[in-house]
């Protein structure tokens, strides 16, 4: 039997059977006596991000988070009964059919419940389109939605059955970096660095991306076509930019190609006013790896400190993650902290409320119901923007050096006014 027979076998077990009356009977007897009738039953919960590769930043606060909210995790009320929830971790490697693999080994071989993904389209589409295979309840993020939707050939009326997303969109992010760049003192000449890559195609689609909207706004904008992940020279796009007279530069990167880009620019003379990267100047790492260059460059953000949500599993603020964190780890926050931390909320909230966790579908319901608020904000699927998809707020800013130290510091809130600014853009 090939894997595709094993895939088409788990998903007559769990998904046409259970939808059968026979199955419905059956199926969940079976399972009731083995599980809900244990003293502490538990729920098995599939978690699958990057902690290798170069997407290994995203996946950098994982242990934290995990141990902390494991005492939270370890007794959940359903139903009058207490619920155990058991998170096994696996490492997509940054490959997206990597992490293919690993989420159908979490449905097949350790049948969990429920599966959670983060860190770009590259870890959230690949076990999301296994979840949905499967019929296994499914929540991710960390992906602005555009390419989680359409990348996995979405129709906005009709959605997914299994598979849910929460984080923001690519409209939220040029909203953002427009607001970023409104400086009478820059020319509106923007350069797009954008890759052949799921979130690059994304970044430069002519219609759902960066292209009309900044015509639009009135911005220029020299997009030299789409360069190969992990390339090693970028003077073709740096002599386009120079030609251009660009004085913004932006896109989506992954660390190590911003760096040989910022490396290269430098040597032949590229000097723009504004640089805003998305993906790549989300980590301190990063910014310190580059040394005086990195102070100034600048960036979404997701998530902060300064955030004004605080989380419904554990109480804490936004300030005293990232405190705790800091302190733990002695290395600096980073934006992935929080929605990491939001994706074990949601799933603690959809035990809480499933009308019967021996039940795909009934999970899927509790999912499709959620209405809480989180660290990273509020999560709500009866929202839209499409279905299977809800908005997290996004604001930007820029790397400063604060104390000698680089700190990423709010600079624009226009998309979010409820995230509050820390200073002003200084121009490079």
């Amino acid at each position: 039997m090939g894997s595709n027979d094993t895939i088409g076998t788990k998903r007559i077990t769990r998904r046409t059977i259970l939808k059968s009356g026979l199955g419905l009977i059956a199926a969940p007897a079976i399972l009731r006596f083995t599980r809900a009738y244990a003293d502490t039953p538990t729920i098995k919960v599939g978690h699958v991000s990057p902690v290798t590769g170069p997407l290994a930043g995203f996946a950098e606060a994982n242990d934290y988070i995990l141990e902390g909210i494991k005492k939270s995790l370890s007794s959940i009320n359903n139903n009058g009964k207490s619920w155990a929830i058991e998170v096994i971790s696996k490492d997509s490697q940054s490959n997206p059919n990597r992490a293919a693999e690993v989420a159908a080994d979490l449905i097949l071989k350790d049948e969990v419940d429920i599966i959670v993904a983060a860190s770009t389209p590259d870890t959230v589409n690949p076990v999301s389109d296994q979840a949905e295979a499967n019929g296994t309840p499914c929540i991710t993020t960390d992906c602005p939605w555009q390419p989680y939707f359409f990348g996995r050939n979405g129709v906005p009326d009709k959605g997914f059955e299994s598979t849910y997303h929460f984080f923001w969109g690519l409209e939220d992010v040029i909203g953002a970096f427009l607001s970023l760049w409104d400086n009478p003192n820059v020319a509106k000449k923007v350069g797009g660095l954008f890759p052949n890559d799921a979130d690059g195609n994304a970044w430069g689609d002519p219609d759902r991306g960066f292209p009309k909207p900044l015509k639009e706004a009135g911005y220029a904008l020299t997009d030299p076509g789409r360069y190969q992940p992990m390339s090693d020279d970028f003077s073709a796009q740096i002599s386009a930019f120079k030609a251009a007279g660009v004085e913004i530069v932006t896109g989506n990167m992954i660390p190590p190609d911003f760096a040989t880009f910022w490396s290269q620019a430098g040597q032949q003379g590229l000097k723009p006013k504004i640089v805003t990267i998305g993906k790549a100047l989300l980590f301190p790492s990063v910014i310190a790896s580059l040394g005086e260059r990195g102070i100034g460059l600048s960036s979404e953000i997701w998530w902060s400190p300064n955030h004004p949500f605080s989380s419904s599993l554990t109480g804490e603020s936004s300030k005293d993650l990232a405190e705790g964190f800091v302190k733990a780890t002695n290395r600096p926050w980073t934006q992935p902290i929080g929605f990491k931390h939001a994706l074990f909320e949601v799933v603690a909230d959809v035990v809480k409320r499933s009308a019967d966790l021996e039940d795909p579908a009934a999970i899927i319901d509790a999912i499709k119901t959620t209405n809480l608020k989180t660290i990273v904000g509020p999560v709500d699927w009866s929202k839209g923007p499409v279905k299977n998809v809800t908005k997290t707020p996004l604001v930007a800013g820029q790397w400063q050096n604060v104390n000698g130290k680089a700190e990423l510091v709010i600079t624009t809130n226009k998309t979010a006014p409820e995230i509050p600014v820390g200073g002003v853009l200084k121009l490079l």
